[in-house]
């Protein structure tokens, strides 16, 4: 390829006038359009290492990166979080583009994980934002996205369950090795704007706000995680997706995001290969590796527990992020995330009855409560009401928890 076709860009939205500063090899490039602004800072087209020296002319090194008199030519390519460069020469090297930057944590990342994860060696950056990753090229190994395709197109259940436990185990590995790098309490206010501010950019009919687990707190996470940067029992570190330059997070996000955007991946992949296999199941395995890997309180069942939250709230989150890309590109509705969205307010109406059960256990344990500090010290004759109050609210309460959605079963799966 000679030059960049720039598919990383929104399509359907407008280009506009940007005269902001870039550094020496770069551009920068605006859209605006459908409710959306979207700002890029872009390389000229590399094709000959002088034109790669020119590109980082202005740029902070960090960690290893090629000495440009060791190179000898560059091959450009590009997918849809960016441009990317193989600059050839005494060794092989990859340069990832980020078009529009990271979330500020990048650096920590790479630098808190490289014992469990295959992190970039080093990178350029410009103000202190970056904007050049650069990886060793190596060969390698099957990424689980494409195991778990073979396995689902196959039907072979054994393989694809395995192929997710396997990624749920590197994934809690990984929150396991960041947990004392990074933690701030959790943010449920903030995160309930975020998706409030999505479903009005969207002009969504649904709405979903939750309360949160005291456990959810704000981690290291990856962010937009799938299963293709599984490779071999590691996960390798990746550039943001679009919808971080469209809806930018004005937040830190809980462990358990992670492991939303992995099961919305499966749920990609099960959708694309039509699979006959039981997607509760997979999602079970998924999950259940995790747990046994990742911190015990990030992975509680007050965490997963759904009438807070749980992981349902966050998969929400991924379709709607997945609704956005579509949106600026203009590409129809993105599946499964719409058809997954359709049948969330039947979940939340589901869970709304549940209330029922919750009130109910209060109203018991009030009448219990009260009849005990009415007549205190009761007398035999007295205590039977309050004590079989209190046992009725306990029952209710365990019935009420009981009946919260499985954070196994998707959205349209759920009866």
């Amino acid at each position: 390829m000679s030059a960049w076709e720039r598919k990383w860009r929104p399509a359907a939205m407008k280009e506009v006038i940007d005269e902001s500063e870039t550094p020496s090899g770069f551009e920068p490039r605006s859209f605006a359009g459908i409710g959306m602004t979207c700002k890029l800072v872009e390389p000229i087209p590399i094709n000959d290492i002088s034109e790669w020296e020119e590109a980082i002319s202005e740029l902070t090194s960090w960690g290893k990166v090629p000495e440009p008199s060791s190179l000898s030519s560059v091959l450009l390519s590009e997918n849809d979080r960016g441009p990317i460069a193989r600059l050839s020469g005494d060794s092989n090297w990859i340069a990832e583009f980020l078009p529009w930057g990271s979330d500020g944590l990048l650096r920590r990342r790479i630098d808190a994980s490289s014992e469990v994860c295959d992190a970039p060696c080093g990178g350029f950056s410009w103000e202190g934002g970056d904007l050049i990753l650069i990886w060793e090229e190596s060969s390698s190994e099957e990424s689980s996205r494409d195991a778990l395709s073979r396995a689902l197109i196959d039907g072979d259940n054994e393989s694809a369950t395995q192929t997710l436990r396997e990624c749920g185990i590197s994934l809690g590995r990984y929150h396991k090795h960041v947990e004392s790098v990074r933690t701030t309490p959790p943010d449920p206010n903030r995160w309930n704007a975020r998706v409030a501010g999505i479903e009005e950019l969207l002009r969504s009919n649904s709405v979903w706000r939750v309360p949160h687990s005291r456990d959810s707190e704000c981690m290291l996470g990856l962010g937009d995680v799938g299963l293709a940067d599984f490779h071999g029992g590691r996960i390798r570190i990746s550039r943001p997706r679009l919808h971080s330059a469209l809806f930018p997070a004005k937040c830190e996000f809980p462990a358990i995001r992670d492991l939303a955007s992995i099961a919305h991946d499966l749920s990609r992949a099960f959708y694309s290969t039509e699979s006959d296999l039981d997607i509760v199941e997979l999602r079970s395995s998924l999950i259940e590796g995790w747990r046994s890997s990742a911190p015990e309180n990030w992975s509680s069942d007050w965490v997963l527990y759904s009438h807070r939250g749980g992981l349902a709230i966050w998969e929400y989150e991924q379709c709607l992020l997945d609704v956005i890309e579509a949106v600026s590109h203009q590409s129809g509705a993105p599946q499964p995330a719409t058809n997954l969205i359709s049948y969330v307010p039947r979940y939340q109406k589901r869970m709304f009855n549940n209330r029922t059960f919750g009130a109910l256990s209060m109203m018991a344990g009030s009448i219990g409560a009260f009849s005990l500090i009415s007549s205190f010290p009761p007398s035999a004759g007295e205590l039977p009401l309050p004590i079989a109050s209190i046992a009725l609210s306990i029952g209710l309460m365990k019935l009420y928890r009981n009946r919260s959605p499985a954070p196994e079963i998707p959205f349209n799966r759920f009866y």
